[in-house]
């Protein structure tokens, strides 16, 4: 005799399967949408206390410098560990201890002294350092049939945070009394960030890739596609953490108010949430990705340009157009999201233009207060971030000319003379 008492258990065990897929797949997308939140509000909500932070804790003009440029420092640093890291823990694991490290960072910060202030910093933006390296690659894997909305929805909620933290960084601050307590309240957005990661980090529960053979980062630095995404990553890294770090300061000290200016760097922001939505929606047609590089590059040589010129009544027209210039960054994000044929070597290129691309950005916000320290003026300072603006424009001609081809996952050089695709 044939028992069938285990029949009904095949639909139940299907709809179960569902259940689970569903609820990995919303978590997935809650998760890079929190990621996102978090990306960069540790570090712009710090850009406008720079000023009271100095003055309360007394720091300085190396100290000064030195606190924006560790986040950058962070990002090549710990960056360039994260494919250690990851082939350890594995991809979702890795990202969750990364939010820890976040999470407690930014809660140090609360203690009212500079060693906590600058211990939290680096702990908080190692963990940061972690996520942005391995977020294109939990795209690929958790999103890949829409790599580009995923994308898209990423740098969307990582201006946003950014708006939002620069935008209500100083009224915090005063309704909390003090700046390192405004600081430390970031701490909760990154645990809200953590606690979506927990469920997708179980063993049972995690989506499991499939493991490609190890993919070596450093040898990528030696190939043209390597050099050109990591020399237009950095250079746009330097470019939008050196506003990040120092524009409230620069219009403070040419006389606008600290609220004002914390404002105006939340223009930049809030302006570049439609620039990144126009420039992806330009990258998906294959004829208009160089396009979108050059038209929103061109806006950051304006950009610059104006906070070099115009005196600051203008603000409001010199910080939208840097804003627009922020549209370079989800362009070099998708393109990652989709080179290489497998994760592995996604995450490989990456940890090369990221790691690599970010100590390049830490000479920007270091530099830039350094000279401001010893000649008393941002001019000399403005002009060679203007000349970078202009080398980045040039690169992104460059790395506008690369296109994803579908059937081999890699990227190849199409030149406009050139019917065939080169070796």
């Amino acid at each position: 005799m044939i028992d069938n008492s285990s029949e009904p258990l095949i639909p139940s065990t299907a709809s179960e399967a569902r259940k689970q897929s569903w609820r990995a797949g919303v978590l997935a997308v809650a998760a890079v949408i929190l990621v996102g939140l978090n990306l960069r509000m540790g570090i712009a909500s710090a850009s406008p206390l720079f000023h009271d932070l100095q003055e309360m804790m007394g720091y300085g003009t190396f100290i000064a410098s030195l606190l924006p440029t560790i986040p950058v420092l962070c990002f090549a640093l710990a960056g360039a560990a994260t494919s250690i890291v990851l082939r350890r823990t594995g991809l979702e694991l890795g990202i969750a201890l990364s939010l820890l490290l976040l999470t407690a960072g930014l809660a140090l910060r609360v203690v009212d002294s500079t060693w906590a202030l600058l211990a939290g910093t680096v702990v908080g933006m190692s963990g940061l350092a972690i996520c942005n390296v391995a977020m294109p690659s939990f795209i690929r894997e958790h999103h890949g049939n829409r790599a580009a909305s995923m994308t898209a929805v990423y740098t969307t909620t990582m201006s946003i945070g950014a708006t939002l933290a620069s935008a209500v960084s100083i009224p915090l601050a005063v309704q909390a009394g003090s700046p390192t307590a405004a600081l430390a309240l970031w701490a909760i957005p990154a645990g809200l960030a953590l606690l979506a990661f927990i469920p997708l980090s179980i063993p049972g529960q995690r989506q499991v890739a499939k493991q490609g053979a190890h993919v070596p980062a450093w040898p990528l630095l030696a190939t043209r596609k390597g050099m050109l995404f990591t020399s237009v990553f950095g250079i746009q890294s330097l470019l939008v953490y050196t506003v990040v770090s120092w524009l409230p300061h620069i219009l403070i000290s040419r006389g606008l108010e600290p609220a004002a200016a914390g404002l105006m760097l939340g223009i930049v922001q809030a302006v570049s949430i439609p620039a990144v939505m126009v420039m992806l929606w330009m990258a998906s047609k294959p004829s208009l990705l160089r396009s979108a590089f050059l038209l929103t590059a061109s806006c950051s040589v304006l950009g610059f340009t104006a906070l070099l010129l115009l005196p600051v009544e203008l603000s409001l027209p010199t910080s939208v157009l840097i804003g627009l210039g922020f549209g370079v960054f989800p362009l070099v994000m998708l393109m990652l999201s989709r080179s290489g044929g497998s994760a592995e070597e996604t995450t490989a290129l990456s940890t090369v233009a990221q790691s690599v691309g970010y100590l390049i950005a830490a000479i920007g916000p270091f530099a830039l207060g350094l000279m401001q320290g010893a000649l008393g003026s941002w001019t000399a300072g403005l002009v060679i971030i203007l000349g970078f603006a202009v080398v980045q424009l040039l690169f992104c001609y460059k790395l506008g000319g690369l296109r994803t081809e579908a059937e081999t996952h890699q990227l190849i050089e199409v030149d406009g003379s050139a019917e065939a695709e080169r070796p």
